[in-house]
Formats: C-alpha cells, sequence, structure tokens
C-alpha cells in the first residue's frame, strides 16, 4: 500500500471538502423568473410548476423584495396579457400600459438597484398565434418584420427601468437591431442578455401554462435543433460581434455540453436557464419520495455552475438563497 495515491484524504470531513471545492454557489449566482398576469387580485398558482404563481402587482412587488432580501442575483420578467388583448403582432409587448411594462416599472420602484432587473423582449406571450414573431401570409414567421417589433419592445422595456433585456426569441440579427435602437435612443446602459444558443425543447411544456401561450405548432424553424452543437458557437459567435453584454444557454440540463461550450469561448459572463420541465421534473420526483429533494435542487444547481454557467436562471432561486445564507 505504500506509495498509493489517496483522493479520499480530501473528502473525508465536511470542512476539508469545503476547503477544497473547485465550484461555488452563491446567492448571487441566481436569478428568479417570475410572471406577472393581468386582471388578477392574488397571485394564481401554475398547476404544472408546484410552487411558481402568475402573480398580481401587489404579490409581484412583494416576492421581488422577499428574494432581493436573500440575495438573488436579478429578477427576470414575463409578462401575461388577458387573451382578449392578444393581437398578431403583439401589440401590448412594446405599449407603455401593457402588463410587462407595468410590471417592470413595478419592480424598478421597490428594488430600485438592489438588484438587477430582466425583461423578456419577446413577442410570444403577447401574440394570439403564440410564436416568437411576426407571421407572414403564408404562417412563416417574418424574421426581420420581427425584428422591428423586437425594436419597440426593447425601447419600451429600457424607459419602463430594465437593467438587461433578454432576447429570447432566436431571430438572426436581434441582438444588433437592438443594440442599434439603443444607442440611438440614448440608452447606451441597457444591457442586452443574449439568448445565445436556445434549442427546442419538450421541457418547455409547463412554461406554456405559465404564461398563459396561445401557441398552435412548434418553434423548430427559429430555435435551434437538439442534434445540433457546433451551431450554438455560431449562434455565440454572431450575439458577441453584435454587442451582446451576456449570452445564454437555454435549456441548462440536458445542454451542458453546450454551456461547457459557449463557457470556453465566450468573452462575456455565461448565463443558464433551468427550465420549466427541468423544474417540474425534480419537483414531482421530489413529491412522490422517489429523491430528496433539497439535495437534488442543490446538485442541479451545482452541475450547471459547474459546467460554466456564472448565473443560472432557477425558479428556486429565492429558496436557495435562503439556504445558502
Amino acid at each position: 500500500m505504500t506509495g498509493m495515491d489517496r483522493p479520499r484524504r480530501l473528502r473525508r470531513t465536511p470542512a476539508l471538502r469545503r476547503l477544497v471545492a473547485e465550484t461555488t454557489l452563491e446567492p448571487r449566482h441566481l436569478v428568479l423568473p417570475m410572471f406577472v398576469a393581468d386582471g388578477l387580485d392574488e397571485p394564481r398558482e401554475i398547476g404544472s410548476m408546484p410552487g411558481v404563481q402568475q402573480h398580481s402587482m401587489d404579490s409581484l412587488r412583494k416576492a421581488a423584495v422577499e428574494a432581493v432580501t436573500a440575495g438573488v442575483g436579478g429578477l427576470m420578467l414575463f409578462g401575461v396579457p388577458r387573451p382578449e388583448d392578444k393581437d398578431a403582432v403583439g401589440s401590448l409587448a412594446s405599449d407603455p400600459e401593457g402588463i410587462l411594462n407595468r410590471g417592470l416599472r413595478a419592480l424598478s420602484e421597490e428594488v430600485g438597484d438592489a438588484t438587477v432587473v430582466m425583461a423578456d423582449t419577446c413577442l410570444d406571450e403577447f401574440t394570439d398565434h403564440g410564436h416568437c414573431g411576426v407571421l407572414s401570409p403564408d404562417g412563416a414567421v417574418d424574421n426581420d418584420a420581427t425584428l422591428d417589433r423586437y425594436v419597440a419592445m426593447a425601447l419600451a422595456q429600457a424607459e419602463a427601468g430594465a437593467d438587461l433585456l433578454g432576447t429570447s426569441g432566436m431571430m438572426d440579427g436581434q441582438v444588433g437591431a437592438i443594440r442599434d435602437a439603443l444607442d440611438e435612443a440614448g440608452r447606451i446602459d441597457t444591457g442586452i442578455l443574449a439568448y445565445a444558443a436556445k434549442y427546442a425543447s419538450a421541457f418547455y411544456g409547463p412554461f406554456r401554462e405559465a404564461v398563459s401561450s396561445s401557441l398552435q405548432g412548434d418553434r423548430r424553424t427559429y430555435q435551434q435543433d437538439s442534434a445540433n452543437r457546433r451551431e450554438a458557437i455560431r449562434e455565440l459567435e454572431l450575439d458577441l460581434a453584435e454587442g451582446a453584454d451576456i449570452v445564454m444557454v437555454k435549456p441548462a440540463m440536458s445542454y451542458l455540453d453546450i454551456l461547457r461550450d459557449v463557457a470556453d469561448r465566450s468573452t462575456v459572463p455565461v448565463a443558464a436557464y433551468q427550465i420549466s420541465g427541468e423544474y417540474s421534473m425534480i419537483t414531482a420526483a421530489a413529491a412522490n419520495g422517489w429523491i430528496d429533494r433539497r439535495g437534488a435542487i442543490l446538485e442541479s444547481l451545482m452541475g450547471i455552475r459547474r459546467a460554466g454557467a456564472d448565473i443560472v436562471l432557477t425558479y428556486w432561486a429565492a429558496e436557495v438563497a435562503h439556504w445558502l445564507a
């Protein structure tokens, strides 16, 4: 046994394991996605995402303060309009009185500079067809017409107080179009969190309920194919060239290889989104007693961090921040 390598020496006690840990998980690494719905007086539970709610304006403010007090790094807001207010071009997305822009103003007023307020800069919640862009007469998503809508949406969100705009639509040229418009409008300090590699995924299912989606069909003509890896780097390089301040990989848990590739090449901070289906999968297994809930949550987040994410968007952000305090 003389001379045998003994890595277990450094695993012997919690103090030793803490001392040599290669990856850390802190509240500042976590961003809480939040949903604010028009017409609600009380928060409404999302059935497929136990523990997550569509907020009223009052409950949004309260939950935001609680999350920020716990130390989360940021808040990502999604707006849920009433079905009758949706239209073909998502008009409410750029309306200063639309639900998302009102929610952004509320967050900005409530938490100010104590956290980073982020906006979902995409049309899918606001269109009556549920796609992330404007449709052409043949029913396809018109990339360039959609960019015009994204620009209008981005300017409204910046005016409402968003620090970062989450360009999640996967339209070609979206980051550059928004950056140019922001700069021209004097909004040079508003940043862009570019969804550089966003894949079409079955794990988005519960999110459809969360935003009351009207989607018919799928988004495979603009979101990436799960079979493709090199394509993510092409998308990354385009977004960096167009002025992205942060880049994101979505989903996280099924795309850790993509996350590692992006982290190895990115010159800006890298985020990853632990999406609704990933949340619900762990939640359901834990509710059935099949796995340890807290252990699985922490392990999943540590895995995302270990793969290269500087920032993790997760619906457990506030709860985990309390655990880590």
